[in-house]
């Protein structure tokens, strides 16, 4: 129960944070009352708003994969598509837009994956394999 316990509970917080802000981008119930990004992280995001496809196809992803962990369906699949959005988020705010809050936040999405890539280990197991 323990170990189950240890694996659900980070599992559901990924989940919970990636479903929670995807649908923030669709219905805006999070006041933006920080710091807004600016130079090169305002031209990066700007950039990827502008090509009006980006964004939604993101948090749409996200929202669905968010659910999928949230429910413990289809984990493994999830966190291998999640695992290049965490690594795009820690580098975003790590250097283009370095507020803390968002930093914090970035480790911890950073860190949750790859933590709950351990216990899923054996599902990756075909993937490092040479044919």
């Amino acid at each position: 129960m323990q170990q189950k316990l240890s694996v659900a509970a980070p599992r559901i917080l990924l989940g919970l944070i990636y479903f929670v802000f995807g649908l923030n981008f669709f219905f805006h119930f999070i006041p933006q009352n920080g710091p807004q990004p600016q130079g090169a992280a305002a031209a990066f995001a700007g950039g990827l708003f502008q090509s009006g496809y980006f964004f939604p196809f993101l948090k749409t992803t996200e929202v669905i994969l968010g659910l999928l962990l949230i429910l413990g369906w289809f984990v493994p699949l999830s966190l291998v598509i999640l695992m290049p959005i965490s690594i795009h988020i820690l580098l975003f705010h790590a250097i283009l837009a370095p507020i803390p809050f968002a930093v914090t936040l970035a480790v911890v999405i950073f860190a949750l994956n790859l933590f709950l890539a351990w216990p899923y280990r054996s599902a990756y197991a075909p993937l490092f394999k040479r044919k």
